[in-house]
């Protein structure tokens, strides 16, 4: 079975060697670098097997992007902090959403316009919300998505590919990739936000698709493994006017 690697980074700018990558599945860590050649030296290393290679990577490296010990306690915070954090962020806000429905979506009045074929009138809807988002967009915030949609996309999906009008109109940016190229690019099956690049906020949910937490992850390798997996799917994802445009020539 082949493995899931992650490359966590590099001690030595962009050649990269040393680095550390890491088993998504095992969480087993991959170091490579120079190997450990002199004799004297190696004669001194204890319980090195055959077939076992020495190598020399710089203590830095281990520190900054080894994996860290898994004993952190959760900080999970109420969604009226959460809500907050779209107001005090001062650069930039990045989601994915992964899920293939969201319980809070079904409830809404533009669900049921939605999938009984209705058009669906976008303006007004979510006052605040969409205020919020039109005052940090004057700011010269972004607020960015990329929807994960399966192939054929669910009713929920699609729901959320033409409720991308309303997000665009108050000031997001919102793109879509397909869930392939997501698995293909080892990018996470979770729903997260990214601000500032520092902050990320992990979005939990339990069996019925409802938001039942959200958990703040400040540890600065795991924020920038979200990173680099925002970065991915940034670079691979499809504006959400060309993806829907694909979707209808399809029919």
């Amino acid at each position: 079975m082949v493995r899931r690697l992650r490359f966590n980074g590099t001690g030595s700018g962009l050649d990269g060697c040393p680095a550390v990558h890491e088993d998504l599945d095992s969480r087993e860590v991959i170091v490579h670098g120079p190997p450990l050649t002199d004799p004297e030296d190696i004669a001194q290393l204890q319980h090195l097997g055959d077939g076992e290679v020495p190598i020399v990577v710089p203590r830095e490296l281990l520190v900054d992007w080894g994996p860290k010990g898994m004993t952190r306690a959760a900080k999970i915070i109420d969604l009226d902090e959460f809500g907050r954090l779209f107001t005090q962020f001062e650069h930039t806000a990045w989601r994915l959403e992964a899920r293939r429905r969201y319980a809070s979506d079904e409830v809404a009045d533009t669900y049921a316009q939605f999938i009984r074929g209705r058009s669906v009138n976008w303006d007004g809807i979510d006052a605040e919300w969409c205020a919020n988002r039109r005052a940090q967009a004057a700011l010269g915030k972004r607020i960015e998505r990329v929807r994960i949609v399966d192939n054929p996309a669910t009713e929920g999906q699609l729901y959320l590919l033409d409720n991308a009008r309303r997000n665009s109109a108050v000031g997001e940016e919102i793109s879509n990739l397909w869930r392939a190229d997501a698995e293909r690019l080892n990018v996470p099956e979770e729903d997260f936000w990214i601000f500032d690049s520092r902050l990320v906020a992990l979005l939990n949910f339990d069996g019925a698709d409802n938001l039942v937490s959200v958990e703040l992850i400040t540890e600065p390798a795991e924020v920038v493994g979200y990173s680099m997996a925002r970065d991915a799917a940034m670079h691979h994802a499809i504006p959400y006017e060309d993806f829907a445009a694909s979707l209808t020539a399809k029919e």
